[in-house]
This record gives C-alpha cells, sequence and structure tokens, in this order.
C-alpha cells in the first residue's frame, strides 16, 4: 500500500526528472548544430585587428589568414554587421603548430573556451551566442595560457543560425582598403554669385580623442590637388600639399619632363618632392605637431600662369604661430584654370588603424573671386568612396552638428549616413568673412 509520504517523494523525483530532461533539450537546442549549418566563411585577418601589434597579424602571403600567433598578451577583434537579431552559431577554421592551445571567444559578453589541437586546419566549433542588437557585431579572442609559444593560425570564422539570415557585411576582397576603412568627403558647390576664383580659405577642428594615427584631416581640396593635416605616428604630424600631374600615371618617374610640377617656392622646413600610387604629382609637407581641440587654418590660391600652366600655392595658420606661413608654391603645366571643384575629405591610410573611429568639424568655407568679392559656403553633399558604396564597411557619417560640417569613419560604429546627402548650414554673413592681407602672402612668394 502506497502511503503518502510515498506519493510526494515520487512527485518530487519526477518534476526534478523532468526539469533535467527539459534542461538537457533546451541545452542541446540552443548548443547543438552541425558544420552545415554554419554556411557563411569570413576571411579572418581581413576583418580582425590585433591590439597593439597589428602589423604581425597578416601573413605577407595571403590577406585571409593569421600567421604566427604566439604572443599570448594580445587579443584579436573581428566585426562583420547583421540585420537581424537571433541564434549565431559559430566555429572557428584553425590549427597549432605544436601541443595545442585553449581560447576564449567572447561575443556580447559571453565567453566559451575552446581546444586547438590540429596542426593542420581544422574546423573547430565554439557555440552558440544570442545576437539582441543589429549592428555590428564584436567577437574578441584570447590565448588562455599566455606563455605558451604555440604559433595559431586562423583562417575563417565560419557562421550561421537566425542571424546570419539577412543581410552581411564584411570585407570580402581589395583588402587593403577594405582595412584601411570607408573614406568620406564633403563637396561644396560654387557660390552661384562668385565669377572666377583665386582664392579657398576653410578650417579644420578634430575633436580630442580624434587625432588617431594614420588619419588625414584634408580641408581645401580642388580639382587638381589636396590641402591638409595628417597624423603620421604617435609622435609625427604634417601639413600635407600636393599637386597632381597632368600625366596620368601612379609611377613619377614615368611623368614627361613638360609635364612636371615645378617648384616655385616653399615654406620654411618644408619639404617638397614627388609623390605615387594614387596618381603623381608634387607633393610638400612640413612636420609640425598640430593639437586636438585647437582650430587650423587652410588657405589656397589657384591662378593662370605663364606658358598654359596654372599656379598653386599654399599657406597654414596654425594659433601656435599665429600668423600666415607659407607651405609651398606649384606650378602645374598643361593647365590653364582658376580653382574649381571644391570639397573636403577624411581618410585613413593605415589599414592597420582601421578600428579605431576619428572625427573632425569642417568649418568656416570661404571663397574669394577675381572682383575682390568673399562668398561663404553654406552647403554641401556628403560622400564615400567604393569600400563605402560596396558596402565592405558602413562606418561612416557626415552632416552638420551646432552649425558645423562634420566627417566620421572607421571604428565600426552603426550610424551611417545615406550617400548623396545633402547639408546646410546658416548663411554667414559678408563681415564675418575672412580677414586677409593678400599683399603680404603675395610677398611671401616673390
Amino acid at each position: 500500500m502506497i502511503n503518502k509520504k510515498n506519493v510526494y517523494q515520487l512527485v518530487i523525483f519526477f518534476s526534478i526528472t523532468l526539469v533535467l530532461m527539459g534542461s538537457c533539450v533546451n541545452s542541446q537546442k540552443v548548443n547543438s548544430f552541425t558544420i552545415e549549418d554554419l554556411h557563411i566563411s569570413i576571411p579572418f585577418a581581413a576583418n580582425s585587428w590585433m591590439d597593439n601589434n597589428p602589423d604581425k597579424m597578416r601573413s605577407k602571403k595571403s590577406n585571409s589568414n593569421i600567421q604566427n600567433w604566439t604572443d599570448g598578451t594580445k587579443k584579436i577583434k573581428s566585426y562583420f554587421k547583421t540585420d537581424k537579431t537571433g541564434q549565431l552559431h559559430l566555429a572557428l577554421k584553425a590549427k597549432v603548430d605544436q601541443g595545442g592551445s585553449k581560447l576564449k571567444v567572447t561575443l556580447n559578453g559571453v565567453s566559451k573556451d575552446i581546444e586547438l589541437k590540429s596542426t593542420h586546419l581544422d574546423t573547430v566549433i565554439v557555440g552558440t551566442f544570442d545576437v539582441k542588437q543589429i549592428g555590428y557585431q564584436s567577437i574578441e579572442i584570447e590565448r588562455l595560457n599566455k606563455k605558451s609559444e604555440a604559433s595559431i593560425v586562423i583562417d575563417q570564422l565560419m557562421i550561421g543560425g537566425d542571424a546570419t539570415i539577412g543581410n552581411l557585411y564584411y570585407i570580402k576582397d581589395d583588402v587593403y582598403w577594405g582595412r584601411r576603412g570607408p573614406s568620406v568627403h564633403l563637396k561644396y558647390p560654387i557660390p552661384e554669385a562668385a565669377s572666377d576664383i583665386e582664392w579657398f580659405y576653410s578650417e579644420i577642428t578634430v575633436p580630442k580623442d580624434n587625432d588617431i594615427v594614420g588619419s588625414y584631416f584634408m580641408a581645401n581640396g580642388f580639382k587638381e590637388g589636396y590641402f591638409g593635416m595628417q597624423v603620421n605616428s604617435e609622435t609625427e604630424r604634417r601639413f600635407l600639399f600636393s599637386v597632381w600631374s597632368p600625366y596620368k600615371t601612379n609611377n613619377p618617374s614615368e611623368i614627361p619632363k613638360d609635364q612636371r610640377i615645378t617648384l616655385l617656392k616653399k615654406g620654411k622646413d618644408v619639404i617638397a618632392g614627388k609623390f605615387g600610387h594614387e596618381g603623381s604629382g608634387g607633393q610638400s609637407y612640413r612636420k609640425y605637431l598640430w593639437k586636438a581641440d585647437t582650430t587650423y587654418k587652410f588657405l589656397l590660391k589657384g591662378v593662370p600662369s605663364i606658358n598654359n600652366s596654372t599656379d598653386y600655392t599654399a599657406f597654414v595658420f596654425a594659433p601656435e604661430v599665429g600668423k600666415w606661413e607659407l607651405m609651398v608654391s606649384f606650378r602645374r603645366p598643361k593647365t590653364t584654370t582658376y580653382l574649381k571643384r571644391f570639397h573636403s575629405f577624411l581618410e585613413n591610410f593605415q589599414p592597420e588603424m582601421g578600428d579605431k573611429t576619428r572625427k573632425a568639424f569642417y568649418t568656416n568655407q570661404w571663397v574669394y573671386d577675381t572682383k575682390d568679392s568673399w562668398y561663404s559656403i553654406t552647403n554641401t553633399q556628403f560622400a564615400a568612396d567604393a569600400t563605402a558604396k560596396k558596402n565592405a564597411r558602413l562606418d561612416y557619417s557626415g552632416g552638420v552638428e551646432n552649425n558645423k560640417f562634420f566627417l566620421e569613419n572607421c571604428g565600426f560604429f552603426n550610424h551611417t549616413t545615406a550617400i548623396n546627402s545633402v547639408f546646410k548650414i546658416e548663411t554667414t554673413k559678408k563681415e564675418e568673412a575672412p580677414n586677409i592681407d593678400f599683399h603680404l602672402l603675395e610677398g611671401l612668394i616673390e
């Protein structure tokens, strides 16, 4: 005969059993998947950055794997963008050269440990994660044995699950440009009332912590060249002014003598020479440790000159110096023109710094024409390069903040600005035009 106590114990036993069985079922549902479920392979090194030691990440022979990851103190972060939430199944295609190695893989604050054992590329399942917000996802990988000298190669991120059903954005090809990140531009229309334009004036302010190594904050762009400031290393910064040759080539040594850019005059401490790889022509730079949260002024002159040529002259005003200084004056042959096609841009020129966000304010744009009148520029159109247009990277933005034009790129943020968006600031009064003694500046180049 079964008494009440036995019945109660049986109920408790079966209840616990059902809970445990349910837990097992749910666990299997969340964490079990097959390699066949991983329908997307993301090139790992193309979409990954290593903390503080980026140059050792990529193989010199391949853009899609990581060679010789031996430093256990370094972490790697990989990025891709989703437009769906849900479960994300993850595996790594990887190998280790000796003894095995344990890794911790983290996504959205959830970590899973795995062990690499094979000396040949093998698919190692990491597990299932919950993607709760659309946008860029960051997967962090670190070695658990910090002192291990084993060399790790990670070739692919392999992913699947509900979060990958929609559009996925990551670098698939053109890896060099993809890792540099999207370049962004502001195009300035010429005021309708202006005649031929001799001078172009503008200012740039880089906010604190946005002066990232590899940044080119280009202020005064024109049809034949560009003028702005760079962060070249932790200890070097430059003002830079370049003019393209009319001869189309990426190799400056190929330019015929009669189509070379001629140096007319350069300022103190300015280095002038030639450049290539992105077109060719004359380039000048001055090393100067400009500062964040400080406004620098740029002034460019462009006028027709002798023998079917045009002279371009650049001046820079650093508040620490307190006066206009000559950068350089170049002569471009086979060209007769005033200044045209005004623009600014922001780019990262170091691929290993493509995971860092930079931003700048581009302000107070003015042009001065041959009838001695200033005109303010109050409209702009936002543009971006091929990396943005092909959706390899979507971390680009621009527009207006506090009545100032701005540009922002890289770092895998999610507030993307639509290409070709048009922005407008308040009209600037004529009496607020730059107060510049052109005769004094002309004397610097005579």
